[in-house]
């Protein structure tokens, strides 16, 4: 019998059922599609082997006026910097408690200490540094703590990691330095439970609740440039200034003219306009706080924000929607969306600075970092689609999206990440399942193809290469602790910090990836077809791919036979033994060094009867 070539369309198809979706693939897990083929994706390694304290929700890479790159990364607990091969803390102080006098308290044996400092306004969690101690009944307390109990208003407890107190009382001398750093955020976005959550007249008075439908975001952070520094705006916070020229050692700088509460910002492209979203209508005034409105500050001064007659500073309130989500910069305009529409923002010049027009509706976005604009034309994740905005806003096709939508964990909605690879001309969307409270999931668009992939990557954050020469990443473990900085009664939750598409493997160890193929029959299924040897085609192989085909008398019956053929660079043909009224093909590797991309499959398919 002559051979029969295996072909299949290009992207996942999960619309479908496995016999439904003949010629063409329906699974896969680290496997992207390039020129109509399914390739393994590249592999990863450690840019640094520090770790990194909490969770980063968002990552930005530029460079200064001397050409040194830098990397800003903000976590749930930390900001940092990442530049010439390390990561800096440069975390906001909030508060320095300056000349306190003897306010340690310890009990002997115990690595509690008890530290006095009236109005702290911290809380359990947050970071503290003192400087100016002498040694407490054997404990050096010139360090930086993680607050372990907050008791009250003046008090707190903190924990000295590998030591205990060799005697109990007071001390630390007369001219203790408290420096805090701003108050931590969630790690994660989840439901708000207790004493006054819910809708008026719900439920029973004065009882707690144990369930809601109020979420609490998790923190997040955005960056943007105005010119070689770094403007960094905390969600639910102040906006901060990390001058480039004041060197890594320098904390950012709260920029104190601008509203204290915004949701996050943007510089506009070429008038240099900073934008805070969701801010303040009366600067100053955190309860005066609207999701819907928005801020831009006076041109070039970022310190101007109050309009008058003189500058440019302005305002505006978008009616669609609860609370504006996204933006982005896109063909000389502005984007910006809500949880439920689009719109535009254009610079007109005086007297009104800027125009907003609507540009879609029920198109919402669903994070601050789900949207990514290449070349002019922007793709975002709405709560149910994929959207595209090129002029029009448009939905666009997905072969995945009842996989994605009917198992995205709403309450985590907001830690949704886009990333670009540019070069693989892939936008990939990471991603929480079902009730997954972290991101565990992934689906990539390729753009110029229009083919989907899924996964299992897990990635909180993205930078795509350019300032450097890699895709940068972050990925979150709940279980590491921190290296960087040394913190003493630090808890658990650590970033570790990578170079994207660097080799093939997964940071040293092997980098299992598959993809599966719907159902193929002949004569639609009509005559069971056997298969007696097997001819494979691929580019790029590196390593060993094993070729599995598994075969069924009817879509809905167990796999009655499956074989397994190992192929490498010296394999021309392999032999097979099987038989069924359809197969199915899988591409699949494991081992370090592996590498491919598919091409196509030549069998020996031939009419076999039933018996």
């Amino acid at each position: 019998m002559p051979l029969t070539k295996i072909q299949f369309a290009p992207g996942i198809d999960k619309q479908n059922t496995e016999y439904g979706a003949e010629g063409r693939w329906t699974d896969s897990d680290m496997v992207r599609f390039r020129y109509g083929l399914p390739e393994k994706i590249g592999g990863w390694a450690k840019l640094i082997s520090d770790t990194l304290i909490g969770v980063v929700r968002d990552m930005h890479a530029w460079s200064d006026l001397n050409g040194i790159r830098y990397m800003a990364l903000g976590t749930d607990r930390k900001l940092y910097v990442y530049s010439e091969g390390a990561a800096y803390d440069i975390t906001p102080i909030r508060r320095t408690s300056g000349s306190l006098t003897n306010p340690f308290t310890t009990v002997n044996a115990s690595s509690v200490v008890t530290v006095t400092d009236a109005g702290h306004g911290a809380q359990a969690g947050d970071f503290v540094t003192f400087s100016g101690a002498s040694t407490v009944n054997g404990l050096d307390m010139n360090k930086e703590f993680e607050i372990t109990t907050y008791v009250d208003a003046n008090t707190y407890k903190v924990t000295y990691t590998g030591s205990t107190a060799s005697g109990a009382g007071s001390g630390g001398g007369s001219s203790v330095v408290a420096t805090y750093d701003i108050n931590i955020g969630l790690a994660n976005s989840a439901y708000g439970y207790g004493w006054g959550t819910g809708t008026w007249n719900t439920s029973t008075w004065n009882t707690p609740r144990s369930t809601s439908t109020v979420t609490i975001d998790g923190r997040q952070w955005s960056f943007d440039n105005f010119g070689e520094d770094l403007i960094a705006t905390v969600s639910g916070g102040g906006t901060y200034r990390w001058d480039t020229s004041v060197g890594t050692g320098t904390p950012a700088a709260i920029i104190s003219n601008a509203p204290t509460v915004s949701r996050f910002t943007l510089v506009s492209p070429t008038d240099r306009h900073v934008f805070l979203f969701g801010t303040e209508t009366t600067i100053g005034s955190s309860a005066t706080a609207d999701p819907l409105f928005l801020r831009f500050s006076s041109q070039e001064d970022y310190n101007t924000w109050v309009p008058t007659a003189t500058n440019t500073a302005g305002s505006f309130r978008i009616q669609d929607g609860s609370k504006i989500m996204a933006a982005a910069r896109s063909r000389g305009a502005i984007l910006v969306w809500t949880d439920t529409s689009l719109h535009g923002m254009q610079f007109v010049g005086p007297p009104f600075t800027f125009s907003l027009n609507q540009l879609g509706a029920n198109c919402g976005a669903v994070s601050n970092h789900c949207v990514k604009d290449v070349n002019g034309i922007t793709y975002w994740m709405s709560q149910n689609s994929f959207y595209m905005f090129d002029g029009a806003v448009k939905k666009i096709p997905c072969s995945v999206q009842d996989y994605v939508f009917g198992d995205f964990n709403i309450t985590t909605q907001p830690e949704t990440y886009c990333g670009l690879n540019s070069e693989k001309n892939e936008i990939t969307w990471f991603y929480c399942s079902g009730t997954a409270e972290q991101i565990d999931r992934y689906v990539s668009l390729n753009y110029l193809e229009q083919s989907w992939a899924i996964g299992s990557l897990a990635r909180t954050a993205w930078v795509d290469y350019g300032v450097y020469e890699y895709p940068y990443a972050t990925e979150y473990s709940t279980t590491a602790v921190a290296t960087t900085p040394s913190v003493l009664g630090l808890t658990d939750g650590a970033t570790t910090f990578y170079r994207q598409e660097f080799g093939v493997d997964a940071d040293g160890s092997a980098l299992d990836a598959y993809v599966t193929s719907g159902d193929f029959d002949i004569q639609d299924g009509q005559e069971l077809l056997h298969i007696g040897r097997g001819i494979p085609d691929f580019q790029n192989l590196s390593g060993t791919v094993d070729v599995e085909l598994k075969f069924k008398t009817y879509p809905t019956s167990s796999t009655s036979i499956t074989t397994t053929s190992t192929v490498s660079t010296s394999t021309t043909k392999f032999d097979i033994r099987g038989r069924g009224r359809q197969g199915q093909l899988t591409i699949r590797s494991d081992a370090v060094g592996d590498n491919w991309r598919f091409g196509t499959l030549r069998l020996d398919v031939q009419p076999d009867g039933g018996r």
